[in-house]
């Protein structure tokens, strides 16, 4: 049975000693005589008391048994709201969203899947000639419905093929649509051009792949990864380096918190180090600033350790926040390579490209080898006549194909669509959009600033005459800048450990009040980030396999994906729980026997389901997955849903 919901209101308080970071309860803090004893000013204590308030002020003392019997939508989000009264501060995105990205509401999308940063926003895409798409601009207020066109993509992506030590040394052939891409990017991330150098990859995966093909890992030997999933751009980049000669080791993750194992990763940081000659490099460390998938954010003294140890040092900037960069100091640990990864709308079209940045200082190290996964940028054959530009198939060593030279290069087949994602989680297939890049007005009339803007039927561009360069609006970024670090982060903090908090008071209606969710990593945490990994049990304590859970999300309108948690070690005490719980990825979900020969078996692992809050998430997107999660507290859920499926004529589901 459901207890009680506790109506009890929660009271606003001031913000205590993390101005604009929290808010603390007032019940919380202890009064004597009509005083308040605030808590102490210090990091810890704001986080403690963060994660005892949010567990005791949202739901508290409740589990829900039964998914009919959830508190409305209007009904949590009021008490959300009362939890996290500055989430009101906040508001700000929900109007973006609501004007920007308005398609998310039409198709009632709850979009949990992206990793990267977007570039350009629904409504800017739609702003196009009329006479192209027969559909007008869209007037100032929301339109009826989304329009709907997607073969005429805003830029598409060629491959080349080169040499990536020359294309850094001499540069390449770059046009002036990649070259304000390249400084609109550097921008946005804070990164200096006269410190590093940007390169163009197809994907993630190919940017890791670049590294590991150029990487002397015949004189630095050692590659050591930190990650808690397994990562096709991670795997790409062990079995290269693998097969140039590299010893690759990984971090460990403690069982049940996934804490990195900090004993045994700093012992395989500094090991040999007595040893190493001087300036001799150990090899590479990579380093992911926080879990894609468990939400877990990790210590940047790593980075410091590693690189006074004698590492190379790559970090693994793709799961971060739009913002994120702007709190990580890459001023102060310089590492030598930084990947990061763009698409190009948010809930629309996920294809994109991926970003590889060397250190300028670094790029002697290199070795020359041919490699694959450069790619140019190219704007739409029109925009490129109307701009009278110039752009060669050929540069420096390298040369340019353009993908399926018998269409217009400009349009990207689906077929092509497996190499060319920008986000790692699992998606449908994706249809490419064309975007209109739409200029900020121009200021001023000096002459030395004078501006002209250069328009065709499908982008504008403003031309500087001062320098000839053309500046794009991106407008996800600018929205992005203008919203700012401290306001996205706290919003991703209210709505993901209210997520958390909610799906475990789901309990099966038994004595025992069996959890029908477990999560893996960071539970309630301050500082955790907006990504959360679980699974779902059924009565008997079976697992529900993420995949089934996956397909049934998506049937409810939520895009979730699925992962592969691994190299976790268990101690003695968890020996029993190991056996139950490590899975062959392959076996879909059938245990295998372990010993203690097996422990590091990069084979086995366990099978998550995992979502994802970008900055446009609201409560709505957190509410629905967990009132869809909640169905499962039915026990004939899964087994209506195959019913379900088969009558509508549809595949049905093998679990």
């Amino acid at each position: 049975m459901q207890s009680a919901l506790n109506k009890k209101e929660v009271s606003q308080t001031s913000q205590g000693c993390c101005p604009n970071l929290l808010f603390i309860n007032s019940s919380l803090l202890s009064h004597n005589n009509n005083t308040v004893t605030k808590p102490r000013n210090s990091s810890s204590q704001c986080r403690q008391t963060f994660a005892a308030t949010t567990s005791s002020s949202i739901f508290p003392n409740t589990k829900f048994t039964n998914h009919e019997s959830l508190p409305s939508l209007h009904e949590s989000y009021t008490e959300f709201n009362r939890v996290y009264p500055q989430f009101s501060e906040t508001e700000k995105i929900d109007s973006l969203r609501a004007r920007e990205y308005y398609h998310l509401s039409f198709l009632n999308q709850s979009c949990l899947d992206y990793i990267g940063i977007g570039l350009f926003s629904y409504l800017q895409r739609q702003q196009h000639d009329a006479s192209k798409t027969q559909l007008s601009s869209p007037s100032t207020s929301t339109p009826q419905s989304p329009l709907q066109y997607s073969d005429i993509p805003f830029f598409s992506i060629s491959y080349k093929t080169g040499n990536l030590k020359t294309l850094l040394l001499h540069g390449g052939n770059e046009s002036e649509f990649e070259s304000s891409m390249r400084r609109r990017i550097m921008k946005f991330l804070n990164i200096s051009e006269n410190d590093y150098f940007m390169v163009l990859t197809a994907n993630r995966t190919s940017a890791f792949k670049l590294v590991a093909d150029s990487y002397p890992f015949q004189s630095c030997k050692k590659l050591l990864t930190v990650y808690d999933y397994e990562s096709e751009a991670v795997e790409a980049m062990v079995g290269s380096s693998e097969k140039r000669g590299a010893k690759s080791m990984s971090a460990e993750f403690s069982w049940p918190r996934l804490r990195i194992q900090s004993t045994k990763l700093k012992k395989m940081i500094v090991s040999d180090n007595n040893k190493r000659k001087k300036n001799k490099k150990t090899g590479l460390f990579v380093f992911p600033l926080h879990s894609r998938v468990t939400g877990a954010r990790y210590p940047y003294q790593w980075m410091r350790t590693a690189q006074e140890n004698g590492w190379h040092v790559l970090i693994d900037a793709c799961a971060l926040g739009p913002k994120d960069m702007d709190s990580f100091g890459l001023s102060l640990f310089q590492p030598d390579f930084l990947i990061c990864s763009f698409y190009k709308v948010f809930g629309e079209n996920p294809s994109g490209f991926g970003c590889l940045f060397v250190k300028k200082s670094s790029i002697s190290l290199l070795e020359s080898s041919s490699c694959a996964g450069i790619v140019n940028l190219v704007p739409e054959r029109n925009l490129l006549n109307n701009l009278s530009e110039n752009y060669s198939t050929s540069s420096n060593n390298s040369q340019v194909e353009i993908i399926d030279p018998k269409k217009s290069p400009s349009i990207l087949q689906e077929q092509e669509l497996s190499s060319l994602i920008s986000f790692s989680g699992r998606m449908q297939t994706p249809q490419f959009v064309k975007v209109e890049a739409d200029p900020k007005a121009p200021e001023g009339s000096g002459t030395d600033e004078a501006k002209r803007v250069v328009e065709n039927k499908q982008i504008k561009i403003v031309e500087d005459s001062k320098n000839g360069s053309f500046d794009i609006e991106c407008r996800c970024l600018d929205q992005v800048d203008s919203l700012g670090l401290t306001l996205i982060t706290n919003r991703g903090r209210y709505l993901i450990n209210w997520l958390v908090n909610s799906l475990l008071k789901l309990k099966h209606p038994s004595d025992e009040g069996v959890p029908l969710v477990k999560i893996y990593g960071p539970k309630i945490r301050f500082d955790r980030g907006p990504a959360l990994a679980f699974n779902v049990y059924d009565w008997k304590g079976e697992k529900v396999e993420p995949v089934l859970v996956q397909k049934l999300a998506d049937r409810n309108n939520i895009s979730v994906s699925y992962g592969f948690l691994h190299h976790i070690s268990f101690a003695d005490k968890y020996s029993e729980e190991k056996g139950r719980v490590l899975q062959s990825k392959e076996g879909r979900g059938e245990k295998v026997e372990t010993n203690k020969n097996k422990d590091r078996d990069n084979n086995l692992g366990v099978t998550v389901v995992t979502a994802a809050l970008s900055f446009l998430a609201n409560f709505e997107d957190v509410y629905k997955l967990w009132t869809f999660v909640a169905r499962f507290l039915d026990a004939d859920f899964v087994e209506k849903e195959r019913w379900r499926y088969t009558a509508l004529n549809q595949k049905t589901i093998e679990v």
